[in-house]
């Protein structure tokens, strides 16, 4: 890719941010509140898991600036299967985490548009949000850090707000109320909490692996990594405990918006509007920096022979553009696959799930830092990254524990088949296997076209769907006024 076509440091550290911070924090607040405001101590941990992380991957990405993030350090660092399998399960877990980006944003958007509460009519939307990002990322890699960089000012602004502000309504035996509510010991109460914690931080690996589109990449990933990380930090420890401590437990553990409802009450409910919308505002844009880190994942392993040929395909900008459509279609499918009656249930099937796929990929780089700078550290550099390695990959191990134990063995049954998987991938890496070079594989510009035209399409069905269900709607109450006047007038 041509060097004027990547991003430099400033729209890498909002990119870290912004998939962290956009993907996790706005439907948080609910989901812990079913657990307690003990998810103080599980925010603690979490950040300590999440620094640790990010210095892994900081470093790996000064000693071996590869494109893939953790797949290419776990190949690098194990073997072609062990990377393959990364690859795979880290991709699909990006795959299923970018639907619960797009069903967050939507559903702060129900305030505004009740009808998205429909479940046929949120897939939809879901849907054209999915294929217009994918667009946005065909663009190019500039038009998408430009979004990004916007929409996560837009997501700053309510979380910084609610984390400053927000203390000043509240109350401590709002709080400590609601300290511990699942009927379980503290520390197992405890354990819960970092399954939900740790997705907030799923992200902090954006620009290691988006490194083949990063200026500089063995100055600026380090840098935007771990800056990224500490911002998400402060920003979601402080937000979400003034949370707990305005909206009481048993409100807040339904709520659809909580950063919404909490400002309401704090500022009134046009302030609280005006927090729905930036937050959907961040959770959207989001999406657009997680579709082209999907996309960076395919194409690195592609290029390797571990994908299909067709996720390598470029077009001029360099984008993988086939392999971002083939993405898309498989999203979409997602999409009505979870269809939920609510917003909040759909997002916990496929948050959690993402989670536990996620953590696999974090336990292969974290120890692969020991084997990849064997001959790159320094004797205390050494030192000091396997102690870190290790607290990330025990920080993992633990997230993975306290996960749900019916999902977390669907997901280590999928990686068991990455083994029958990886027979295809050996055969193509044997026809690749002297040629040394590059595939040069031009997407088609009707690839572009068709994108835009499911975006389209999309958009009009929701609409459509939208107009005739608020008609119906509206017929339906008319109906039934004569006989409401009608009971009036006799009493």
């Amino acid at each position: 890719m041509e060097e004027e076509n990547k991003i430099g440091l400033i729209p890498a550290t909002f990119m870290v941010a912004g998939n962290m911070m956009g993907s996790g924090v706005f439907m948080l607040p609910a989901n812990l509140a079913g657990i307690g405001s003990i998810a103080i101590i599980g925010w603690i941990i979490t950040t300590i898991g999440a620094i640790a992380l990010a210095l892994v991957f900081a470093k790996l990405t000064q000693i071996y600036p590869a494109a893939g993030g953790p797949y290419a350090y776990a190949k690098k660092a194990f073997g072609d299967y062990m990377g393959y399998q990364t690859n795979l399960v880290y991709w699909l877990a990006n795959v299923v985490g970018n639907v619960a980006l797009a069903v967050a944003g939507l559903g702060y958007l129900t305030t505004f548009f009740p009808v998205l509460k429909d479940p046929l009519v949120m897939a939809l939307a879901q849907i054209a949000v999915i294929w217009f990002f994918t667009y946005a990322n065909i663009l190019g890699p500039n038009v998408v850090a430009k979004i990004q960089s916007m929409t996560t000012s837009f997501a700053l602004l309510p979380i910084v707000g609610v984390a400053v502000l927000g203390w000043f309504w509240f109350n401590t035996d709002t709080y400590m109320q609601g300290w511990n509510v699942t009927g379980k010991s503290d520390m197992t109460a405890i354990g819960m909490t970092l399954n939900f914690t740790l997705w907030a931080f799923v992200g902090v690996e954006s620009a290691s692996v988006s490194t083949a589109v990063v200026k500089n990449p063995t100055r600026n990933v380090p840098i935007a990594t771990v800056t990224g990380v500490i911002i998400a930090a402060v920003c979601y420890i402080l937000s979400s405990s003034a949370i707990m401590g305005i909206i009481e437990n048993k409100e807040l553990i339904s709520s659809a918006a909580p950063f919404s409802d909490a400002v309401s009450i704090a500022l009134g409910k046009r302030a609280g509007d005006i927090v729905a919308i930036c937050a959907a505002i961040g959770c959207l844009g989001s999406l657009g920096g997680w579709t082209l880190l999907v996309g960076q994942t395919a194409q690195a392993a592609a290029n390797d022979g571990l994908f299909g040929k067709v996720f390598a395909c470029e077009t001029k900008k360099g984008v993988p553009a086939t392999g971002l459509a083939i993405v898309a279609f498989i999203m979409t499918l997602q999409v009505l696959a979870t269809m939920s009656p609510t917003a909040s249930e759909q997002f916990g099937k496929v948050a959690s799930i993402a989670v536990i796929m996620t953590l696999l990929p974090y336990i292969y780089s974290a120890v692969s830092i020991k084997i990849i700078g064997r001959e790159k550290l320094n004797k205390n550099q050494g030192i000091f990254y396997t102690i870190v390695g290790l607290i990330a990959a025990f920080y993992s191990m633990a997230a993975m524990i306290g996960s749900d134990p019916a999902q977390t063995r669907w997901a280590l049954m999928f990686v068991i088949f990455t083994i029958i998987l990886y027979e295809m991938s050996v055969n193509r890496q044997l026809e690749m296997e002297g040629k040394n070079q590059k595939i040069t594989c031009v997407v088609p510009a009707w690839v572009r076209y068709l994108t835009l035209l499911a975006t389209i399409t999309a958009l009009v069905l929701t609409f459509f769907i939208s107009f005739k269900d608020e008609t119906n709607l509206k017929l339906h109450m008319k109906s039934h006024f004569p006989a409401v006047e009608h009971s009036d007038t006799l009493s």
